[in-house]
C-alpha cells in the first residue's frame, strides 16, 4: 500500500473517528486514503477552527482529537489552537503537509521548518522520514498526547513519503495505567489531613481527566473538607455538594479565598498551576500543601509542596480517606452561602441591557444539567466560571490555561460531534464570536444544532474591566459589530436579538429545541464588573 494509506490505517487502529481540517495539495493521498476508511473528515473554514475542534473533542473525550492542514500558512493557522490544547492539557494530533524532502534543506516556496516551529509547544514534535516508522510515530504520538499530562502532538508528512509503497502495519496499540501511590505517601497525608485544624482542597483539571470526580465528592465529603475548584475543573465536584465552595480564580480577594486565607493545610488535588497562579492562593508561603496527582508538582516559590502523593488520583483519594480522621468544618460552608446568595439575587431583574448575573441564571434553568457549554475568553468568562452551576465535571468548558478567544464556536461544534444527545451553547462576548464566526457554515452544512449566546457590548469588555479598576478610564477597546441576525441568516441559521430581559428566556428555550444552529444577541450590562470587583475588595470571613 501507499504510505499514505499505512498512515490512515494506523489513525483507524489508535481509534480515530474524525479528522477536523482542511483538504490541500500537499495532502492528496491522505485525503485520497481518506475515502476508503470509516474516518470522518469535518471539512472547516479555518484551521484554527479545526484545531479548536480538535481540542474541544480531546478534552471532552479523553481521545486525541485530530486536526489536520498543508504546509506554510495552513500549518501556522492550528498554532494557537494547538497551544490551546496543549496549555490546556486537552489531547491532540495535529497533522501537517510538507513539500518534498528534495526541497526540504533550501529557500523554496512555503517551505518552513514545521517540526520545530511547533515543537515549543507540543509534548512531541516530529517528521516524517520514510514510510517505514509511520506506525511508530503514530502510536508514540497517540502514546504521548494522552498520557498525563494529557497534551498536544505534531506529525509533519511530507508528500513524497506519502506517495511511497510500504508493507508495514500498524503497531498494537496499549494503553498506559497510571501507578500506584506509595504506601508511605498516602500514610503521612492522612496524617497531615487528620492533624490539621482547617484543610481546605483546591481541585483542578486533573481530576476530570483521570475520571477522579467521584473519588473527590466522597473524599471531601467523608472527611468533611471544603472544595474549591479552578475555572477548567468547574463540576469536578457537584455544586449541590454540601462541600462545594464554588470555583477560585476571579481575583485574588474572591469569596473562596477566604477559607484559604484561613487554611493551614492546603490540599491540591489535579492542580494545574498554568490556569490559577499560587501567588494568588498562598501568598504567605507558610502553609502546609499536600500535592495529589498523577504527576509531580511543578516547582514554585509560592506552591512550596510539603510531600506529593502521585499515582492515580482515585487510589490516593480512596486509600488516605480510609485512613484520616474526619473533620466538621462549619465555619467554612458560610462561603458556600454567600455565593448562592448572590446567584439567587439577581434572578428577576428585569433591568435592561440584562445583567450578568441574569444571563447565567436564565442559561442555567433553560439548559440540563448534563447539557455542555462551551464558553469563549473575555469578561463573560469571569461571570460564567464564578456563577454558572454546574453538577457534572465537562459539562462546562473554559480555556483557561492558554485562554484563547475564538475557542467557542468551533469548540461546540465538536461537543455536539462529541456528545450528540446533549444540547450544546456556546457563550462567547461579540469579539470572541467573530473571530471563528466562519465555522456557522462548517455546522449548517453537517446539520449540527448548536446554540450561540453573544453577550454583546461592543468592546474588549474584560480589557476594558482591568483599565477601568487600574485607570479609571478605558484605551482603545471599543468597536461596532455587523447585524447578528442577518449575520445569522446569511448562513441559513436562525438569528434572534433580545430587546427586553424577559424574552431572554423563552429565546433561549426555543432555540435549544431548534434543530438549527441558533445565533442569540444579547445586549450586556457590564457596569456589574466594577460592582463586583468592588464587592470582592470588600468580602471578610464574617461569622
Amino acid at each position: 500500500m501507499k504510505a499514505a494509506e499505512l498512515f490512515v490505517r494506523s489513525l483507524e487502529n489508535e481509534g480515530v473517528e474524525y479528522i477536523f481540517g482542511i483538504p490541500s495539495e500537499e495532502n492528496l493521498d491522505v485525503m485520497d486514503a481518506l475515502l476508503d476508511s470509516n474516518i470522518s473528515f469535518i471539512t472547516t473554514r479555518h484551521e484554527q477552527g479545526a484545531a479548536f475542534m480538535a481540542d474541544v473533542y480531546g478534552r471532552l473525550t479523553g481521545r486525541a482529537g485530530v486536526c489536520l492542514a498543508t504546509l506554510g500558512p495552513g500549518a501556522t493557522n492550528l498554532i494557537t489552537g494547538v497551544a490551546d490544547a496543549n496549555m490546556d492539557y486537552a489531547p491532540l494530533i495535529a497533522i501537517a503537509g510538507q513539500a518534498a524532502t528534495n526541497r526540504l534543506h533550501k529557500e523554496s516556496h512555503q517551505v518552513l521548518d514545521l517540526e520545530a516551529m511547533f515543537l515549543p509547544i507540543t509534548k512531541y514534535a516530529t517528521r516524517i522520514v520514510g514510510p517505514e516508522v509511520i506506525p511508530e510515530i503514530i502510536r508514540k504520538a497517540f502514546k504521548v498526547a494522552q498520557t498525563e499530562k494529557t497534551g498536544a502532538c505534531f506529525i509533519e508528512f511530507p508528500e513524497n513519503i506519502a506517495e511511497m509503497d510500504t508493507d508495514e502495519v500498524p503497531l498494537p496499540v496499549k494503553h498506559v495505567a497510571l501507578p500506584e501511590p506509595s504506601t508511605q505517601q498516602v500514610e503521612l497525608a492522612a496524617s497531615i489531613i487528620s492533624q490539621a485544624k482547617t484543610p481546605i482542597i483546591l481541585a483542578g483539571n486533573g481530576v476530570v481527566r483521570t475520571k477522579a470526580s467521584q473519588a473527590l465528592a466522597e473524599f471531601s465529603a467523608n472527611l468533611g473538607i471544603p472544595v474549591a475548584n479552578t475555572f477548567m475543573a468547574k463540576g469536578v465536584i457537584p455544586f449541590h455538594h454540601p462541600m462545594a465552595l464554588g470555583s477560585v480564580g476571579l481575583q485574588s480577594g474572591d469569596y473562596a479565598n477566604c477559607g484559604f486565607a484561613n487554611a493551614d493545610v492546603i490540599i491540591c488535588i489535579g492542580y494545574d498551576m498554568v490556569e490559577y497562579h499560587p501567588y494568588l492562593w498562598h501568598p504567605s508561603r507558610d502553609r502546609t500543601i499536600i500535592h495529589i496527582d498523577a504527576s509531580l508538582a511543578e516547582v514554585d516559590a509560592y506552591y512550596n509542596v510539603s510531600f506529593e502523593v502521585i499515582g492515580d488520583i482515585n487510589h490516593s483519594l480512596a486509600r488516605i480517606q480510609t485512613l484520616a480522621t474526619p473533620h466538621k468544618n462549619k465555619a467554612m460552608r458560610t462561603l458556600r452561602e454567600s455565593v448562592v446568595q448572590e446567584m439567587n439575587q439577581h434572578r428577576d431583574d428585569m433591568e435592561f441591557p440584562v445583567k450578568p448575573q441574569k444571563i447565567i441564571w436564565d442559561l442555567r434553568t433553560a439548559m440540563d444539567l448534563k447539557d455542555i457549554v462551551i464558553c469563549d475568553v473575555g469578561a463573560h468568562k469571569m461571570w460564567m466560571a464564578r456563577m454558572f452551576r454546574c453538577e457534572y465535571p465537562n459539562t462546562c468548558i473554559i480555556s483557561n490555561g492558554f485562554a484563547s478567544m475564538g475557542i467557542a464556536v468551533p469548540g461546540a461544534i465538536a461537543a455536539k460531534i462529541a456528545y450528540p444527545d446533549r444540547k450544546v451553547v456556546a457563550v462567547t462576548g461579540d469579539a470572541g464570536f467573530l473571530m471563528n464566526s466562519q465555522e456557522i457554515e462548517t455546522a449548517m452544512r453537517l446539520h449540527i444544532a448548536i446554540v450561540i449566546l453573544v453577550w454583546n457590548d461592543e468592546s474588549y469588555g474584560l480589557i476594558e474591566w482591568k483599565q477601568q479598576n487600574q485607570f479609571g478610564r478605558s484605551s482603545n477597546v471599543k468597536f461596532t459589530n455587523p447585524d447578528f441576525v442577518q449575520y445569522a441568516s446569511s448562513f441559513g441559521a436562525h438569528g434572534v436579538k433580545i430587546e427586553s430581559t424577559e424574552q431572554l428566556m423563552p429565546e433561549l428555550e426555543a432555540a435549544l429545541a431548534r434543530d438549527t444552529v441558533t445565533i442569540i444577541d444579547c445586549p450586556v450590562d457590564y457596569r456589574e464588573n466594577l460592582k463586583l470587583t468592588e464587592t470582592l475588595g470588600q468580602l471578610t470571613l464574617a461569622n
